[in-house]
């Protein structure tokens, strides 16, 4: 029971972003066809058509495409720190022991195809595009573990996802440092004050999400204005949620119980179609108990889900995936191959490495159910980099178009390559059967 009430949950995440992963590979393709058929142009004028807002001495207009990349991907910024909070304090990476083998296939991740791309690249124009082929995009490569139905353990998905997570952290950070120019120190001091505000006010008093709303947009705001990245927000943010609900599920009962005997002793009048006042306030008092009973980051959490899994990164495919593929058109080719070798072969090495040295020095040890096999297609399939490498990619090449549509073109070749090896590794070296679920960690019985 205890078990089901943890594992649902994730087995429903999985599910979502499986279908998310397909909507993204949809979009990628239709963007693609698009770019590359006689509507090329109206797709790119689409894109850079400017809209904003404007009055006195006032203006923010943006081309269309950097209020996907630099608006709407702030949500899905929160809701990575909002994930990243709850893994932290009671999730999969909340101890030491239970971060230590996703933590360390992450490293791997991050490091050896930075430093891959770094030796392959020769040319100091493009030296740039090293944060390029760090993250995994966990919506492709849990839609292609999906494929794979019950032959992988649960467990194989759960190692997935928090080395994901912890690669998307690193691909933060990352952005933050270093992909973050002319830097005004003075609104971003005022955003930190205002996030800092917010979480005192949601600590000491309560959550209110009117406040929450308005205070995030001034925040985006200045970090917009401030140089760095305004999606930075958006993890910040995240922290200011509380995850403790502010009554427990035995109270909420109790209290449901008796506005529900409440509701049954007012007269009915099947003729009505009006409530009358005490029903009114039953119903007001029902709003409010099911609002406390209700961890914030929780239910924020599934609220934005779908939103970003089926709009959000659908969009932002859609608008950042086309990419003219035309021999008159100037590509990078060294540019592109060098990000698909980084993505294919560097997300490989580092992910399969790092493990295998990780369990052999005793430091982490395998999922429940996995084995080598395993871990070696999984390590392919962090190979498949879309969504944070495209972000990095128009953040590094800004205003090169050239190089930013060469580097597309290896994230997709990367991501493709990488996919297929991953999922045809996994599927000749998993049964048909399925595997259970048991304990994430094993005993000195096990060995």
């Amino acid at each position: 029971m205890i078990k089901n009430i943890f594992l649902l949950p994730f087995q429903k995440f999985v599910k979502t972003e499986s279908l998310a992963g397909m909507l993204l590979f949809g979009a990628t393709i239709i963007a693609l066809i698009l770019a590359n058929s006689s509507f090329g142009i109206y797709y790119e004028n689409f894109w850079q058509y400017k809209i904003g807002i404007s009055f006195q001495d006032f203006e923010l207009k943006k081309p269309l495409i950097l209020w996907i990349n630099d608006g709407l991907m702030a949500f899905f910024f929160f809701l990575i720190g909002l994930e990243l909070k709850r893994e932290l304090l009671i999730g999969e990476i909340n101890t030491v022991k239970k971060a230590a083998f996703p933590f360390v296939a992450a490293l791997g991740g991050v490091l050896i195809p930075v430093v891959l791309y770094l030796t392959l690249n020769k040319n100091p124009d493009t030296v740039k595009g090293w944060g390029v082929p760090m993250a995994t995009d966990i919506a492709f490569a849990l839609a292609i573990l999906s494929t794979l139905g019950k032959r992988i353990p649960l467990s194989l998905k759960i190692f997935l996802t928090a080395f994901a997570i912890i690669d998307d952290i690193a691909a933060v950070l990352v952005i933050a440092v270093f992909y973050s120019a002319h830097i005004n120190w003075m609104f971003i001091l005022f955003g930190i004050i205002l996030i800092v505000f917010l979480g005192l006010l949601y600590h000491k008093k309560k959550y209110t999400s009117r406040i929450g709303i308005i205070t995030a947009i001034v925040v985006w705001f200045l970090f917009l204005k401030s140089g760095i990245h305004p999606t930075i927000a958006g993890i910040l943010l995240a922290f200011t949620i509380p995850i403790k609900k502010r009554l427990n599920i035995k109270s909420f009962s109790r209290h449901l119980n008796s506005i529900s005997n409440k509701i049954i002793n007012v007269p009915d009048d099947n003729e009505k179609h009006l409530l009358t006042k005490d029903e009114i306030k039953c119903i007001d008092n029902l709003d409010d108990l099911s609002l406390e009973v209700r961890s914030p980051l929780q239910h924020l959490e599934h609220k934005l889900h779908s939103l970003i899994a089926y709009f959000i990164l659908p969009i932002f495919a859609f608008s950042n995936a086309g990419v003219v593929i035309s021999a008159d058109y100037d590509f990078n080719f060294t540019l592109i191959i060098n990000i698909a070798i980084s993505l294919f072969v560097g997300k490989f090495i580092g992910v399969a490495l790092f493990s295998f040295l990780g369990v052999k020095l005793k430091i982490t040890e395998l999922p429940a159910g996995a084995n080598f096999k395993h871990i070696l297609g999984i390590a392919f399939i962090a190979g498949v980099g879309f969504t944070m490498s495209i972000f990095i990619d128009n953040l590094a090449f800004y205003a090169d178009l050239i190089s930013i549509n060469s580097v597309k073109a290896g994230i997709i070749i990367g991501s493709i390559i990488s996919g297929i090896t991953g999922y045809t590794i996994l599927r000749l070296t998993t049964g048909k059967k399925t595997i259970p679920y048991k304990k994430v960690h094993k005993t000195p019985a096990d060995n």
